[in-house]
C-alpha cells in the first residue's frame, strides 16, 4: 500500500527548531489510513525507527508521534527512547482509568506527554493533569478563551504550543499570550516591513545569485564576486571538501573549486550558498525548507516527462522562498533575476510547464496526499519512489546545514 511520512516544524519563541510532529498518511487518503488510528501509528513507528531511521527525519530534535488509547494501554510508547520521542495524545481519547493509569506509568518512565487540539471544554481535564505539553488549536479555540485559559494552565506548569500559526501576526499573538511552542507554516512567509530598503549586503547577494543565473555562466567573474567573501568561499571549499564528494584530493582554490562544480554545479552550489546568506536573520528552519523543496523538485522532473532541464527545477524550489527571506513581493524579486520565464512564471502566477512540480512539493510539504497522489500521476512520478525522493531531500539539507 502506499503511504507516505512526513514531518511538520515546531519551533520555540526565538524561532529556533524544537522538534517534528511525524505523521503517517496513505497515499490515497489524507486521514489515517485502515480502520482507526492504531495501524497508522504502528506503521509510523516502524518507518521512522526501523526502516528509515528517527535521526534521519529528525535530526538531534524531538519527534512527536501521536498515540492511540489502544496503544497507550498496550504501552506502545515504552517500546521508543523517551529522550527522543515526546508521546502526544490524540484529542478523541476517553480519559478512562486505564488510560490514565498508562499515561501515568509513561510519565513515570520520562516520557514527555502532550495532548493534541485541547479545547478547554473540561471532558479532558484529567489528561491535562497528566500531559506536559497542552497544544491548542489557532483555527478552532476563540482567541478570548485561549487567553483566558491558557494563564491558569501556565500557572499549573504547563507548556502551551500553538498550532495552526500560517502568519507572524498569529505568532506574535501567540507569544504575547505565552505560549512556549509554536506550529505552522508563517515561517515561510514574508513579514509585514516599513522600510523595504534591502542592506548592502544582501544587495550583494542579489548580485551573485543574478551572475550565477545568467544563460552563460561567466566563472571568472563568479570567481571575482566570491573570492572577497570569506563566508561564501569557507562554504564553498568546505562543500566542495565534504563526504558528498569524495574527492581523492583536497580542493583548495577558488577557482579549481568552480572548474570542478562545472556550469550546472556553480550555478545549484552558488544559489544554495546565497540564499542562505539572505535568510541569516530567519528561522533555520526557512533555508532547509527551502532546500528540500529544491532537490525534491529536481527528483521529480528526473522522473517525471515534461520538463528537460532538471536543474531549472532545483532552483525553482530554492528561490520558492525568496520572498520570505527577503519580506518582498516574488513579483519585484523576480525583475531583479534574471531567472528562465519558465521559473518565473511559476514563481509568479503559478503558471508555465514548471509549476507543477512545484505545486505537487507544496502539496507534500503541507500533507495534501489526495491531492498530492493526483499531481503525481500528472507529471508522469511514480509514488512509491516519493517518499525516497523527499528522504533523499531531506538528507541533502541536514548536509547543507552542517557546512
Amino acid at each position: 500500500m502506499e503511504s507516505f511520512i512526513a514531518r511538520q516544524p515546531i519551533f520555540n519563541r526565538r524561532k529556533g527548531l524544537f522538534g517534528y510532529e511525524l505523521l503517517y498518511r496513505s497515499g490515497q487518503d489524507n486521514v489515517f489510513a485502515g480502520t482507526d488510528g492504531d495501524m497508522a501509528t504502528a506503521r509510523v513507528l516502524t518507518s521512522t525507527f526501523l526502516n528509515i531511521g528517527v535521526d534521519r527525519i529528525t535530526g538531534s530534535k524531538w519527534a512527536l508521534i501521536n498515540f492511540t488509547g489502544r496503544h497507550l494501554l498496550d504501552r506502545t510508547p515504552a517500546q521508543f527512547p523517551a529522550d527522543r520521542v515526546i508521546v502526544e495524545i490524540l484529542e478523541d481519547v476517553v480519559p478512562t482509568d486505564e488510560i490514565l493509569a498508562a499515561c501515568g506509568q509513561l510519565s513515570e518512565m520520562g516520557y514527555t506527554i502532550a495532548l493534541d487540539d485541547y479545547d478547554f471544554s473540561g471532558s479532558q481535564a484529567p489528561l491535562v493533569e497528566l500531559a506536559d505539553i497542552i497544544k491548542v488549536d489557532f483555527r478552532l479555540v476563540p482567541l478570548e478563551v485561549i487567553e483566558r485559559e491558557g494563564t491558569a494552565l501556565r500557572e499549573q506548569g504547563k507548556k502551551l504550543l500553538a498550532e495552526k500559526i500560517e502568519t507572524y501576526e498569529e505568532f506574535d499573538a501567540a507569544l504575547a499570550m505565552g505560549f512556549s511552542l509554536f506550529q505552522g507554516y508563517f515561517f515561510s512567509r514574508p513579514e509585514v516591513m516599513q522600510n523595504r530598503e534591502i542592506a548592502t549586503t544582501k544587495v550583494n547577494l542579489l548580485n551573485l545569485l543574478a551572475e550565477v543565473n545568467r544563460k552563460e555562466v561567466r566563472l571568472d567573474r563568479v570567481e571575482q564576486m566570491i573570492s572577497p567573501d570569506v563566508a561564501i568561499s569557507y562554504k564553498l571549499l568546505r562543500y566542495i571538501n565534504s563526504a558528498y564528494y569524495s574527492l581523492l584530493s583536497e580542493i583548495s582554490s577558488i577557482r579549481h573549486a568552480l572548474l570542478y562544480l562545472g556550469e550546472t554545479g556553480v550555478r545549484q552550489f552558488v544559489s544554495l550558498v546565497a540564499t542562505s546568506e539572505l535568510s541569516s536573520d530567519k528561522p533555520d528552519e526557512l533555508i532547509r525548507t527551502a532546500v528540500i523543496r529544491a532537490r525534491l523538485c529536481e527528483l521529480l522532473g528526473k522522473q517525471g516527462t515534461s520538463v528537460s532541464d532538471t536543474s531549472e527545477l532545483f532552483l525553482l524550489g530554492l528561490f520558492s522562498l525568496l520572498d520570505a527571506m527577503l519580506d518582498m513581493e516574488m513579483a519585484e524579486l523576480m525583475e531583479r533575476l534574471p531567472l528562465p520565464s519558465a521559473i518565473k512564471e511559476a514563481l509568479t502566477n503559478g503558471s508555465g510547464p514548471c509549476a507543477p512540480y512545484l505545486e505537487t512539493v507544496l502539496a507534500y510539504e503541507k500533507g495534501d496526499w489526495q491531492r498530492c497522489t493526483a499531481l503525481l500521476g500528472n507529471i508522469g512520478m511514480d509514488t512509491d519512489r516519493m517518499v525516497a525522493a523527499y528522504l533523499d531531500a531531506v538528507d541533502l539539507a541536514e548536509h547543507f546545514s552542517t557546512i
